[in-house]
């Protein structure tokens, strides 16, 4: 058999950006006669679709375009469909073709490398055994060729998995290639398992020479074994999960899960705490969005804001099928935090895979590669870790989430280790809380006839421009105060040593062409600490405008107004308010606070930040948000331990008090060259060290219970 002639012969150079034709819409046929009356043939020509040849200007903007964007939205293909005079599912039909006219040339091209590859090999072939030359492959029969390339295959498999499993059992492998070229038997060849000879060097960035094929190859096949495993935990019961404190969270088994699972990803390492929880609810998501959210890193960032401070693509090992994600597998980097300094970031390398099982259920996996490939030392590692996505009527989803790490949490201040050893902190329940929260505040951004809103003193509704505008606005205001208030190093603020006391961190950033943050030096200060009330008490007070005074320095005792209420969700916490301060003799000034609260089952925020009136008019009026500058203050507000709802403590994890961080931007110079000075950090400590003081001071009353 002549593989030149078999293997990868492709022919491509027929393929034309003209043959990308897309039809128009009627019948199946092209154009003919159709042996009938003139009538009924012009009134059945009418009907019958036919091809559509595209003018040379369409297909060169279309080419430009695909460039740029090779997945265009429903807004852009209707946008490309009225500047080209096209029908906006030709646009979709041509990017389709397009898309995998590149595919088939990529597949020809590896397939004739490989042809080539196949052909060097035979001319120099030798047996590793006896070192003799190998019969050619003229002189086998059409069976011989097919059963020898059938046992390569299978030996292939088999050292694969032989190779999966020295990796598990830090032993050495058997390399089953137990044949000669010429049929007799060859001792076996014991051999380290490739995936300990510096495979994945690319993927962490380290030296050495990593076959990149194997690391792709290793990647799935972890990936694929992790989804297994995923979708299994997902559907088992006791004993393998139990009732946790928490009755609508679940938690692991180690012991059962060690006996179901042997030990498939690699022993935990001593130091490691184990922590698994799963929980299932209904989101207001389709199945779909939530997979489009989860498999871009962007908008997974944006969606779980306050619990991922950073997170990166390292490489898309597969963009799926047909465009859609089922069967996308991507290398990627992610950083955890809890909002406070006084909680270690967790730090995970991992792969992420979607699998479509075609009766409307998705679902997402994740899965460390730490024991596959040799890496700088973590101090987190992502077990399969992921959910579960059924559709439900209505746009709804029924998603079971599990979240499984094993972690060196040694770093966690002791106030934080009840709610951090609780799994709260970081595990399934939070999770999809944050995502309940996130869709339920999405759905009132993107209403179309929301309630009327009115700006109080000025008797003006907020049209819908505006309300969409104020929303942009204060998602961009929860995720600029996320980056200042945990540990992570992912942002870039410059820690100032001996600032004052060891419980507050403090932080500079300089800013020069950041329209969304005014220009020169920001100071940040942030800190924890614990009061004895419920976190719902805590979180009142706060959130209300006719209490700030009770902790707000910067009020100066003057009156604050609310002006403008608009909800983010079902619970009367979630909502965004224009507050506007009055000094003591009752003048306004031209500075508004816009202020987002919101809470779940796991913690609730309040963030705030000083708006020019001038600006948010604007806003209010269309104006584009992001040119508005922020330096957004706030709250974060957890439970000191296990809880069941807003503040009812179960066990004996928590006392039933509150964790609060408190964190300050203040703009300390306008120039951003200048040299901060020892005084601004005294300022900004004192500021907080007082609101604290005023806090608890504040809590101490009944009167927010």
């Amino acid at each position: 058999m002549d593989i030149g002639q078999n293997v990868g012969e492709i022919n491509m150079g027929g393929i034309g950006d003209d043959d990308l034709e897309s039809k128009s819409f009627g019948g199946e046929n092209q154009d003919g006669g159709s042996g009938e009356d003139d009538q009924d043939s012009n009134r059945n020509k009418a009907r019958k679709r036919r091809y559509h040849r595209h003018t040379q200007h369409q297909i060169q903007e279309m080419e430009t375009f695909f460039k740029e964007c090779p997945h265009p939205d429903e807004k852009q293909r209707r946008e490309l469909s009225r500047e080209l005079g096209l029908e906006p599912l030709q646009i979709k039909f041509w990017f389709q073709n397009k898309r995998t006219q590149l595919k088939l040339r990529t597949e020809n091209e590896r397939l004739r490398a490989e042809n080539l590859r196949y052909r060097e090999a035979i001319s120099n072939s030798s047996c590793p055994s006896c070192k003799g030359p190998t019969a050619g492959l003229g002189e086998m029969s059409f069976d011989e060729q097919h059963l020898r390339h059938e046992n390569t295959r299978l030996r292939e498999e088999i050292e694969r998995m032989s190779a999966l499993a020295a990796n598990y059992a830090g032993k050495t492998m058997v390399n089953y290639n137990s044949t000669n070229c010429n049929g007799t038997e060859a001792a076996p060849v014991v051999t380290p398992s490739s995936l300990q000879l510096g495979v994945g060097a690319d993927v962490y960035g380290g030296g050495g020479g990593g076959d990149h094929v194997s690391d792709k190859q290793v990647a799935f096949d972890v990936a694929f074994q992790a989804m297994e495993e995923l979708t299994r935990l997902a559907q088992m019961g006791e004993p393998l999960w139990s009732q946790g404190m928490d009755p609508t969270t679940y938690v692991l088994n180690e012991e059962e899960y060690l006996r179901t699972f042997p030990t498939a990803f690699g022993l935990r390492p001593p130091v490691f705490r184990c922590e698994a929880s799963r929980q299932t609810a209904l989101v207001m998501i389709s199945n779909t969005d939530l997979v489009q959210i989860l498999m871009d890193v962007n908008q997974w960032i944006t969606a779980f804001a306050g619990i991922i401070s950073k997170a990166t693509t390292l490489e898309i090992l597969s963009e799926g099928i047909s465009g859609d994600y089922n069967g996308a597998l991507q290398m990627m980097s992610a950083e955890f935090q809890v909002l406070s300094p006084l909680v270690p970031t967790r730090e995970a390398h991992f792969v992420r895979y979607c699998k479509h099982y075609g009766d409307g259920t998705w679902a997402v996996v994740d899965v460390s590669l730490d024991s596959f490939y040799p890496c700088p030392p973590v101090r987190c590692r992502r077990r399969p870790s992921g959910c579960l996505i059924q559709e439900m009527p209505n746009d709804y989803s029924k998603v079971t989430w599990i979240e499984h790490v094993e972690v060196d949490d040694r770093g966690v201040h002791n106030i934080y280790r009840p709610l951090v050893n609780s799994g709260l902190a970081f595990g399934a329940k939070r999770w999809l809380s944050t995502l309940s929260r996130h869709c339920e505040r999405f759905a009132n951004a993107v209403a179309e006839n929301p309630p009327p809103t009115l700006i109080i003193g000025n008797n003006v509704i907020i049209s819908l421009e505006g309300r969409r505008g104020m929303f942009k606005l204060a998602e961009r205001m929860a995720i600029s105060f996320c980056c200042g208030v945990s540990a992570s190093t992912a942002h870039t603020w410059t820690t100032i040593s001996g600032s004052g006391a060891d419980d507050i961190r403090v932080m500079t950033q300089k800013s020069i062409d950041d329209p969304g943050r005014p220009p020169g030096i920001a100071l940040s200060a942030a800190t924890s600490f614990w009061v004895p009330v419920p976190p719902k008490t805590v979180f009142d007070l706060l959130r209300h405008q006719q209490y700030r005074n009770e902790w707000d320095i910067l009020s100066n005792g003057g009156a604050i107004q609310q002006i403008a209420h608009i909800p983010t969700g079902q619970d009367d916490g979630n909502c965004m308010s224009l507050l506007r301060v009055n000094d003591v003799n009752g003048n306004q000034n031209n500075m508004l606070i816009l202020q987002e609260s919101c809470i779940d089952p796991t913690g609730s925020f309040v963030i705030y930040a000083p708006v020019d009136a001038l600006a948010m008019d604007m806003v209010l009026g269309g104006a584009d948000p992001d040119y508005v500058a922020l330096l957004p203050s706030g709250f974060a507000i957890l439970p000191d331990g296990p809880i069941t709802g807003h503040g009812a403590i179960v066990g004996e994890a928590g006392s039933g008090g509150s964790l609060v961080t408190v964190a300050f931007q203040i703009l300390v110079d306008s120039a951003p060259n200048a040299k901060l000075s020892i005084g601004s950090v005294a300022t900004v400590n004192n500021l907080i060290t007082c609101t604290v003081e005023k806090i608890k001071a504040a809590v101490g009353g009944d009167q927010y219970t």
